[in-house]
């Protein structure tokens, strides 16, 4: 019975495997990436701290009574 399995399995028509070439090579992709990651990491450093700076301006006006 298995060796029947096996034959059908080898006798069907699988078509042969074609390699995908990618567009460039893949070392490129994870330097991308860490290129995205350190722009995002710059646009959140450049408005570390503004919460902190905007509600201290917001008490710089208020006068007590």
């Amino acid at each position: 019975m298995t060796s029947s399995l096996i034959q059908f399995a080898a006798d069907s028509a699988v078509p042969k495997l074609e390699e995908n070439h990618l567009p460039m090579p893949h070392w490129m992709y994870g330097g991308i990436a860490m290129l995205v990651f350190l722009l995002l990491l710059g646009i959140c450093w450049t408005f570390r701290n503004t919460a902190a700076d905007q509600q201290r301006s917001g008490d710089e006006g208020e006068t007590e009574h």
